[in-house]
């Protein structure tokens, strides 16, 4: 079957169309409108301006996700969208587009849980890889792991009690003037310096648990960081040793809870997801966590690690299967997902 799928939970807009019958999982389009040279200039996602984003190309690129997959609308055996978690306003320009889509076309609409969709992502570029698995989602907004027992059951087992590991790369690497978003900035920058040179908290809380906390972290950070310019007026010298610290301290404590999560569970699957999931050095560290537990690692590719409209699909066939139907009345959620 054909499903259209629709993404717009923070600054990307996207639609997407999957092909899925069983394991075989064929994306046939996936376009994705990005808002990052405009929110660049306030150092982070504006979600008023990032709403209108939305709503200014989603017909367009509806249309090209169409038109990429050799389909009209017509051929859409199902309709998928994000509904909940993110920002509202830009979650209802999706929600809003898809509902009207599915209704003038009498087409099935299901809602789909954005974390839940990053795991599916994974799904489209392995075809042996079927629940039950442990996942790990890691973005801006959310470190998360999930017992995934079915492919629409996901149990919540632990994550970030505060702040999430995206944001908390973004929080310091903006501080070292490194451009927004500073992900992909500062896993190239810790390469180049000495992971040892600073010995910064681990986010992992102390005990039987698997929550992190990131907060503590980038306090002593930026604590760190002032230090030094109440020293010095140029203190990027010590920006590659800060970026290599802080990033062995974000990925040591990740690795450590996911050690203990393959422990607990007994899983043999892991699956790595979402924006962070592209940082080299966490799939490094993750690799060695899996291979120490007899664990498979499977990641996303890197194509598919930021949010975009092919996993909205390939979650919303399983959704879908399993008998999911979403009202006209299906509203969104910055945080619950809606049954």
């Amino acid at each position: 079957m054909y499903i259209l799928g629709f993404e717009s939970s923070c600054d990307e807009t996207s639609a997407a169309v999957v092909f899925a019958d069983g394991n075989q999982r064929r994306i046939l389009s996936d376009v994705i409108a990005s808002q990052v040279e405009t929110h660049k200039l306030y150092g982070g996602v504006v979600p008023e301006i990032a709403s209108r984003a939305h709503i200014e190309v989603i017909s367009n690129i509806t249309k090209q996700a169409l038109d990429e997959a050799g389909l009209t609308v017509k051929d859409i055996d199902c309709i998928a969208v994000t509904a909940c978690p993110g920002l509202i306003g830009a979650l209802l320009v999706a929600v809003n587009f898809a509902k009207s889509l599915a209704y003038a076309n009498s087409i099935p609409l299901v809602a789909v849980n954005h974390i839940h969709a990053h795991t599916a992502a994974v799904y489209t570029a392995y075809e042996s890889l079927e629940p039950p698995l442990l996942s790990l989602a890691v973005s801006g907004g959310n470190t998360s792991f999930y017992h995934v027992k079915d492919y629409v059951t996901y149990e919540y087992i632990g994550g970030t009690r505060d702040d999430a590991a995206g944001e908390a790369f973004d929080k310091i690497g903006r501080v070292i003037g490194l451009p927004y978003p500073s992900g992909a900035a500062m896993d190239k920058l810790a390469h180049t310096g000495d992971k040892n040179a600073i010995k910064f908290p681990s986010p992992a809380i102390v005990g039987d648990t698997l929550d992190l906390s990131f907060s503590g972290l980038k306090t002593a950070a930026l604590n760190h960081i002032n230090s030094l310019k109440q020293k010095s007026d140029d203190i990027s010298a010590h920006y590659p040793n800060i970026a290599a610290s802080y990033t062995a301290a974000v990925v040591e404590g990740i690795a450590k809870k996911a050690d203990l999560a393959l422990k607990k569970t007994g899983l043999k699957s892991f699956v790595l997801c979402g924006g962070v999931a592209a940082n080299s050095h966490l799939r490094a560290a993750l690799t060695d966590v899996c291979k120490s537990n007899g664990a498979t690692l499977y990641m996303a590719p890197v194509s598919l690690c930021g949010d975009n409209g092919a996993m909205v699909a390939m979650q919303g066939y399983y959704e879908f299967l399993a008998g999911k139907r979403a009202p006209l009345s299906l509203n969104a959620s910055a945080t619950q997902f809606i049954q």
